[in-house]
């Protein structure tokens, strides 16, 4: 389930043409491919469109890939991990975007607003065309639990969000930024992971809950709504499916194979509900099948 945004939709452009070589011989290409696409970012809250999907490094010409930023907690840091959300929308953008993951497994809200000026800089030359926010599974962490350092009150969760958000649309305002809820928490699975490490020693309580984890879902939702940027609700979304806690959880919290493909299926159709579309984007350098084996600067003219 997504909360999409409101943007335009995207417009497609098409490649530059290709000069003619030489007739007297061959010389390096000294133009980057795509010099004519490739313009800086769109001014003002906008779709991006073709032309604006690469970068000018600095005034050069040298040019830089649109990046995809992941930032959150150790679900997106555990996301390039074989059947990951993350690795899975890398191959969705391969050669258009590249996705870089910034998470932070134990961390809440309130210290990833101490990460934010140092992942996203004002001063950034190609700030992310586009970055999902994945925090709240820890910030919902109970009091009085083993948890509990890592708690954030809900009214501060979602003020620490719109901080957030309101840094990366400094960074760009032309930015894509994505929020995703806490997903949903099996508490059963969470006391059977606790025996798994603690043995008797466990404690019976369980330090998360899916009632709380579904408030801290409702506060993203609604920040999301008024801040007016795609949401999506994996805490709703999950608890679609019939037996989830098994399906999509491994130790209760964390993703099985099966809940990352949930979340990589919801970001991709936010992101593209956002006109973050990959098949819309250009490669970085031609297709092998456009390259003349005879006379190959051609492709890269």
């Amino acid at each position: 389930m997504t909360t999409p945004g409101s943007c335009p939709a995207t417009t497609a452009a098409t490649h530059p043409p290709m000069c003619a070589a030489s007739a007297a011989g061959r010389s390096p290409p000294n133009l980057p491919l795509l010099s004519r696409l490739c313009v800086s970012l769109l001014l003002g809250r906008q779709t991006p469109k073709m032309s604006q999907f690469y970068f000018r490094a600095g005034g050069s010409q040298k040019m830089v890939r649109p990046r995809l930023v992941l930032f959150g907690d150790s679900i997106t840091e555990q996301s390039f991990r074989p059947g990951g959300w993350g690795a899975a929308l890398a191959d969705t953008y391969s050669r258009k975007a590249d996705v870089v993951v910034r998470g932070y497994g134990g961390y809440n809200t309130r210290w990833a607003l101490f990460l934010v000026h140092h992942i996203f800089p004002l001063d950034g030359l190609a700030p992310p065309l586009a970055t999902t926010i994945f925090f709240g599974a820890n910030d919902a962490a109970l009091l009085g639990r083993t948890g509990e350092r890592q708690h954030v009150p809900v009214s501060e969760y979602k003020n620490n969000l719109k901080m957030i958000v309101n840094h990366l649309k400094d960074c760009s305002n032309s930015m894509v930024i994505v929020l995703i809820t806490p997903p949903p928490i099996d508490e059963e699975g969470r006391e059977r992971f606790a025996r798994s490490l603690y043995g008797q020693n466990a404690r019976k309580l369980p330090e998360r809950t899916n009632e709380m984890a579904g408030v801290y879902a409702g506060y993203c939702v609604e920040l999301a709504r008024e801040m007016c940027i795609p949401c999506v609700n994996i805490w709703s979304k999950m608890q679609e499916t019939e037996g989830w806690q098994k399906l999509y959880l491994s130790d209760g919290l964390h993703l099985t194979q099966e809940g990352n493909a949930v979340v990589h299926k919801e970001v991709v159709e936010a992101l593209r509900n956002a006109g973050f579309k990959a098949e819309q984007m250009p490669y970085d350098f031609p297709h092998h099948s456009k390259i003349d084996g005879s006379c190959p600067e051609k492709a890269f003219q």
